[in-house]
């Protein structure tokens, strides 16, 4: 029975997805549905899917970057791509490297997705790779601009602080925590949400319940297990990095 995670941040798009897959191939078990780029990693790591559906943009990490990173945590995992806007990543996906869906995705369009995937069988990394390459220098176009400033509660105190000041932020229930040079503060904001408001080019993921900042980092080092750890600069204490993130800064 394969087994396939759906990752798409909006979730009425999500559950359409799910809800089709379920129609069109109901052989596949859906061993996770994620709601960002994080979530997706870690779900294709412990769960080694035969696919994995990927909305290119999510919070966090992209769906590419999830992609290349997923090629060391589950090499056999076929990638579907979920994309709604780019017609450069359309064309190469045509080369048939990979498959891609259009959101807003039709049935039929599906079927022959899935046909295709059980024809494949397993995935050409090789090529993958290449295409993820390709993607890579697609010009991603914001919403709107990242943070600059956020307020955050210290005891009877609002702080006004300014991002780039920001060592890392940690999940705290439904809060989150602000960690600076000067000490901790409370966001009201949940991590997930945090993650789409964020530069992704200056804040990275490295754990379910932690973002960095980059230019906060003193070294980074790993573990026989392939977890791994981050020094901080303005910091005494180490932040874990879960093993599918350690791939994310092979590349620095």
């Amino acid at each position: 029975m394969p087994k396939c995670i759906v990752a798409e941040d909006e979730e009425l798009l999500r559950e359409s997805l799910v809800g089709l897959l379920r129609e069109v191939w109901p052989q596949c078990d859906i061993v996770a549905e994620c709601e960002d780029g994080g979530a997706a990693l870690e779900a294709i790591a412990q769960h080694q899917p035969d696919v994995a559906f990927l909305d290119i943009r999510m919070p966090g990490l992209t769906g590419i970057e999830v992609a290349a990173a997923a090629a060391e945590a589950s090499p056999a995992t076929q990638i579907v791509f979920v994309t709604a806007y780019n017609q450069y990543a359309i064309a190469a996906f045509d080369k048939g490297a990979v498959d891609y869906l259009l959101k807003p995705i039709a049935r039929e369009r599906l079927a022959a997705t899935v046909a295709r995937l059980q024809a494949r069988g397993t995935r050409d990394k090789e090529t993958l790779a290449a295409v993820i390459r390709q993607l890579g220098i697609m010009p991603q176009v914001a919403d709107k601009p990242p943070l600059a400033w956020i307020t955050a509660s210290a005891g009877k105190e609002t702080k006004l602080i300014l991002v780039d000041d920001v060592a890392y932020f940690q999940a705290d229930n439904k809060y989150t925590v602000v960690m600076t040079r000067d000490g901790e503060a409370l966001l009201r904001t949940p991590i997930r949400e945090l993650l789409g408001l964020l530069d992704p080019t200056a804040f990275k993921q490295i754990h379910r319940s932690t973002i960095v900042n980059l230019k906060a980092i003193a070294s980074i080092a790993r573990d026989d297990s392939g977890r791994g750890t981050v020094k901080l600069k303005t910091r005494p204490e180490t932040l874990t990095v879960s093993q599918p993130f350690m791939t994310l800064f092979r590349s620095m």
